[in-house]
């Protein structure tokens, strides 16, 4: 039986990352480049920071130098700048439809625009995420992270040392060379990478299509909502509302207007409460990223990367007065947990020293892919696929059968798949000459 399981465990791994390579490969340097957004961000925008011109216009001024170039527009949020001489990027909403962040120096001229879409870091995003395809790319991706996640776990069986020395399982033998060699590169590094490559891929799962959109129901239905989910992930990015408050709004009486605080006055309050760059004020009932339109006050907070550290401030549209916080310590710890884990995933929690470990993890998961692929390469017979024959008596595994049970239970893809490749593994493949092993 033991036989029959290792070679069991074995054609599972061969077939996890027959699949999976290719996105290990693009995943790995889309993320590591990712991990760098705050810095590319700076980067890109670097010819409107630091200007050297003097502070003579006031936010409101700047507010409308950006509207009088863009006809028509609406203002989504005003962004402060983090440094004197820094413009300030008013992102407005387009009457054609689209977005773009327009960039107002300290006197009032507009010195740029670009559309949020065309940073460097979001067209990054969008091929790490979604193959630059939408939805049918993020499905994809997430059946290739939910393999990766079975490729972890049974390289680590395979890995396991069964009474062998250290050489070659927690340090590679490099004085032998040739296939030992690449086999011990591909196992000591699979065993040092395998924890932070599991944190990374259960950390991306709420950013996925089908595993995201069960959670936000089981998020629901177990009463984990506290406040709207910060992160985009699932089939509806509107579904934490209180939907039946929000038709008590619409059919209250109107209220007579108010005469608003002026952006001007907001920006002085705001600039006092140090909240992390970048820091976004969003005019009362201006569109927001997530959810509907925001309420009838003004809102301070943040879209800094270490989620934890976001907070948010409400200021009254008629007096300017704070009426209402929220931070971290307020979210469900559902959420807060998420929040952690997404900060982790996109290299801010720790600062540098989480850059400098997802950029390690990123060259160690290359280097297990480029590894198990000369591996297979090196050892399929010529002209066949190599895949490891399976055992010739069924192999009775009720552990094993009970751990994929779970597993596809919690990746919902995953199972799907699994249906799938057991009719291609056990119909298809044996009817495909050179599928097997001479």
């Amino acid at each position: 039986m033991g036989a029959g399981l290792y070679r069991t465990i074995w054609r599972w791994h061969f077939y996890a990352g027959l699949f999976v390579v290719p996105f290990i490969l693009m995943l790995s340097v889309t993320g590591a480049v990712f991990l760098f957004k705050p810095q590319l961000d700076r980067w890109q925008e670097r010819e409107w920071l630091a200007m050297p011109v003097p502070q003579t216009a006031s936010p409101d001024d700047q507010a409308r130098a950006a509207l009088a170039a863009n006809p028509g527009a609406r203002i989504r949020h005003y962004r402060l700048p983090q440094a004197p001489g820094d413009a300030a990027m008013i992102q407005l909403d387009l009457p054609g439809g689209g977005i773009r962040n327009v960039y107002v120096a300290p006197d009032g001229r507009v010195a740029g625009a670009m559309a949020p879409a065309d940073r460097i870091s979001a067209i990054v995003s969008r091929i790490h995420g979604t193959l630059m395809i939408g939805t049918g790319g993020r499905l994809l991706v997430e059946l290739a992270g939910s393999w990766a996640i079975v490729m972890v776990l049974t390289g680590l069986y395979l890995w396991w040392p069964r009474g062998r020395g250290a050489a070659g399982v927690v340090w590679p033998r490099l004085h032998l060379g040739g296939r030992t060699l690449l086999r011990d590169l591909h196992a000591v590094t699979g065993f040092w990478v395998a924890g932070l490559a599991l944190i990374l891929l259960f950390t991306a799962l709420p950013w996925t299509e089908a595993w995201a959109t069960a959670f936000r129901a089981v998020r629901a239905e177990m009463g984990w909502v506290k406040q709207a989910q910060q992160w985009e992930g699932g089939d509806d990015l509107h579904g934490d509302h209180d939907h039946e408050a929000m038709l008590r709004a619409a059919a209250a009486p109107a209220k007579a207007p108010v005469e608003q605080q002026s952006l001007t006055a907001i920006v002085a309050r705001a600039r006092g409460e140090g909240m992390p760059h970048p820091a976004i004020l969003l005019p009362p009932n201006a569109p927001m990223r997530f959810g509907p339109p925001n309420g009838p006050n003004w809102r301070l907070t943040s879209e800094t990367q270490d989620r934890p550290e976001i907070r948010t401030v409400e200021y009254d549209a008629a007096t300017g007065t704070a009426v209402a916080r929220s931070s971290f310590a307020d979210q469900h710890p559902i959420d807060r947990a998420v929040s952690i884990g997404i900060a982790w995933h996109e290299g801010q929690w720790l600062g540098w020293i989480n850059q400098a470990i997802g950029v390690l993890t990123a060259l160690a998961l290359i280097v297990l892919a480029v590894s198990g692929t000369l591996m297979w390469w090196r050892r399929r017979p010529t002209g066949q696929l190599g895949a490891p024959p399976a055992p010739r008596n069924p192999v009775r595994m009720r552990g094993v059968a009970v751990i994929t049970l779970v597993l596809a239970i919690f990746l919902p893809l995953l199972g799907a798949s699994l249906v799938v490749l057991a009719v291609i593994d056990r119909l298809a493949l044996p009817l495909w000459r050179r599928a097997r092993i001479a």
